[in-house]
C-alpha cells in the first residue's frame, strides 16, 4: 500500500466571507449603482421631471371639479323669484348665464355649446307662493359625464335653496325637522388637486422604481458588464440588494422633495401627517416594486422587451391600487386578490391616511405589516430567480 497522499500547502485556503466584507461589498456596489444612474443624463430627466412637472400639470390640469360653466337659463315666469335664481349662479361655479328662448334650446345642447340649461316655467312665482307644487326642468348634456353629474348636484342644490329663501321671506315654509349639515374633512372645498397631487408622486413612486431597477439589470445584461461581477468575489444577494437600495434611494428622495417643495409648496396642498413616516412606508414598498422590476429584467433580453412587459402589469397595478377609483367600487373577490399580491393597495392606504389625515403609526402599522411581508415575498422569488438566470445556480 502506498503511503497516504500529504496535504497541499501550496493551495489556496477556502474563500470566507465575513459580514464585514458583505458590508464593504454591498456599499461598493451601492456607489456603482448611484454613478451608473448619475452617468445616465435620461434617466435623471425622467426622475425629475416625474417629480417636479409631471405632478404640478396632472394635479392643475386634470379637473374633475366644476368651474366656470355657461348655463342656458330659459326664463318663462319673469318674477322676482327667477330673477333670483338667475342672479344666484355667479362664478366660480357659473361663468356666464346665456338667455334661451324655448327654440334655441335644442341647437345649443345639440351642438354642444351648452352643456346645462334651466328652464323655469310661467307661473313659477304663483304656483311657490300658493304652495302649489312647482317644476324646474334641467336639461344637461351627460356626453360630458363626470361635469354633467356633479354640475348638476350644485345646480340642483343652487336652485332649490333660493326657493327655499323667497318662500321663507314669504312666510310660506315650516321649519323642517331635521336639517342636515355637511361638513367635509381632510379636504373643507373638495379640490381635486389637493387629490390627485400625492396620488401622482405614489403613481411616479411605483413607475420609477420598477423602470429604474430593471433597466439597470437590463443595461449590463446589454453591455456585458454583468459578467465582470460574476468573477468578483461577490454573491447575488449583494448585487441585488445595491440595485434595490440604490435605486429606492433616489426616488425616495425625489418623492420627499416633491411632497415638501411641489405639492406642499408650488400646489398649496398642506400635508397632515409625518413626511419620514411615509417615507419609511414608501421604502417598504420600494422593496417590492424594485424586486419586480429585477424580476421582469431577468424575464426580459432587452429594453425593448423589458417596456412591453412593464406597460401592462404597472397599467393594472394602478389602476387596481384605490389610486384611481376607491377600493370599495370592486368586486369583494377582487378586492381580495389584489390586497393578497399586490403591495400598491396598502400603500396608496398607508400614503393616504398618513398624508391627509394625518395618521399615526398606532393607525398604519397593519398596511407597513402588509408592505414588509409582500415586499420580503416579491425579494425572495426574485432572488432565486435573479440566481438561476445570472448566476446559473
Amino acid at each position: 500500500m502506498g503511503s497516504p497522499a500529504t496535504p497541499d500547502r501550496t493551495a489556496p485556503a477556502p474563500f470566507r466571507i465575513g459580514l464585514g466584507t458583505h458590508a464593504a461589498n454591498l456599499f461598493r456596489l451601492i456607489v456603482k449603482e448611484l454613478r451608473s444612474i448619475r452617468a445616465d443624463p435620461v434617466m435623471l430627466f425622467l426622475v425629475v421631471y416625474a417629480f417636479t412637472f409631471a405632478v404640478y400639470s396632472v394635479a392643475s390640469g386634470a379637473s374633475t371639479e366644476v368651474r366656470n360653466l355657461t348655463v342656458g337659463v330659459v326664463d318663462e315666469d319673469q318674477s322676482d323669484l327667477s330673477r333670483q335664481i338667475v342672479s344666484a349662479l355667479n362664478p366660480p361655479l357659473v361663468k356666464s348665464v346665456v338667455a334661451l328662448t324655448p327654440a334655441e334650446i335644442d341647437p345649443a345642447m345639440d351642438t354642444g355649446r351648452l352643456v346645462f340649461v334651466i328652464e323655469l316655467p310661467p307661473r313659477l312665482q304663483m304656483d311657490v307662493l300658493s304652495g302649489r307644487p312647482a317644476e324646474v326642468q334641467l336639461g344637461v348634456d351627460a356626453t360630458a359625464m363626470t361635469q354633467a353629474g356633479n354640475g348638476s348636484i350644485y345646480l340642483q342644490s343652487i336652485i332649490a335653496q333660493e326657493v327655499a329663501r323667497f318662500a321663507a321671506r314669504s312666510d310660506l315654509t315650516d321649519t323642517a325637522p331635521v336639517q342636515v349639515v355637511t361638513r367635509a374633512k381632510f379636504n373643507p372645498n373638495l379640490q381635486t388637486s389637493w387629490f390627485t397631487s400625492v396620488m401622482q408622486v405614489i403613481n411616479n413612486i411605483t413607475l420609477l422604481t420598477v423602470i429604474l431597477t430593471g433597466a439597470a439589470l437590463i443595461r449590463e445584461r446589454e453591455q456585458g458588464t454583468v459578467e465582470h461581477l460574476l468573477v468578483m468575489p461577490l454573491v447575488p444577494v449583494e448585487i441585488m440588494l445595491a440595485k434595490v437600495i440604490a435605486n429606492g434611494l433616489v426616488i425616495l428622495v425625489g418623492a420627499g422633495l416633491s411632497l415638501v417643495f411641489v405639492v406642499e409648496g408650488w400646489l398649496g396642498v398642506p400635508i397632515s401627517g409625518s413626511i419620514p413616516l411615509f417615507l419609511f412606508g414608501a421604502g417598504l414598498y420600494a422593496l417590492a416594486v424594485a424586486a419586480l422590476g429585477i424580476l421582469l429584467g431577468t424575464i426580459a433580453s432587452s429594453m425593448g422587451q423589458f417596456g412591453l412587459l412593464v406597460i401592462p402589469i404597472l397599467l393594472l397595478m394602478q389602476l387596481l391600487s384605490g389610486s384611481s377609483t376607491p377600493m370599495e367600487s370592486m368586486p369583494f373577490w377582487l378586492q381580495i386578490v389584489v390586497q393578497t399580491v399586490s403591495p400598491t393597495p396598502h400603500f396608496v392606504a398607508l400614503a393616504q391616511a398618513v398624508l391627509y389625515r394625518g395618521a399615526g403609526l398606532s393607525v398604519v402599522w397593519p398596511q407597513l405589516l402588509a408592505l414588509a411581508a409582500l415586499g420580503s415575498i416579491y425579494f425572495a422569488f426574485a432572488l432565486t430567480r435573479f440566481r438561476r438566470v445570472i448566476f446559473g445556480v
